[in-house]
């Protein structure tokens, strides 16, 4: 039972901490009075590193379960964990390091020569584009996932 409840539980804590981190903090983050590009990219830095930490530890729990108790898992709600597992991997080993690299240098460069003006939040590069596609590429898989888990446990 502990495994069915961490098989439903898990994949909509994750889907809750991405929406929360992604679609609602990052954004309204450079909206804030007096919010400069360098502070806000340096505090999405941090942020997105530990969000990404805490997604692993999450990940790597749903996982542990699955393989534990793989007929809890239906093929097409494997799938979906994995599609979102995958795009962890991705963001973690590949665009996040590409970005922080950019972000570092942008945030560098702000601070001696804008003088810590407030400036917009904008999508910078195809790095860029490609991390928050795979972020709605979790946001899509996980409720799914977790949905298709008890309703086949439902079934049985």
């Amino acid at each position: 039972m502990f495994a069915l409840v961490l098989l439903t539980m898990l994949p909509f804590v994750w889907f809750g901490m991405v929406v929360a981190i992604s679609f609602i903090e990052t954004p309204l983050k450079f909206r804030a009075p007096g919010m400069t590009h360098a502070l806000g990219v340096g505090i999405g830095r941090i942020v997105f590193k530990v969000l990404n930490s805490v997604e692993a530890v999450v990940a790597a729990a749903i996982l542990l379960t699955w393989i534990l108790r793989p007929a809890l898992v239906s093929l097409p709600a494997g799938l979906l964990l994995a599609l979102a597992m995958a795009a962890l991997a991705l963001q973690v080993l590949v665009l996040r390091p590409s970005m922080a690299k950019r972000t570092k240098a942008l945030s560098e460069t702000a601070l001696r020569h804008d003088g810590g003006a407030a400036v917009k939040a904008k999508v910078g590069t195809n790095t860029h584009i490609a991390y928050i596609t795979s972020e709605a590429l979790k946001v899509l898989a996980l409720p799914v996932a977790g949905i298709m888990v008890v309703l086949a446990v439902a079934a049985r």
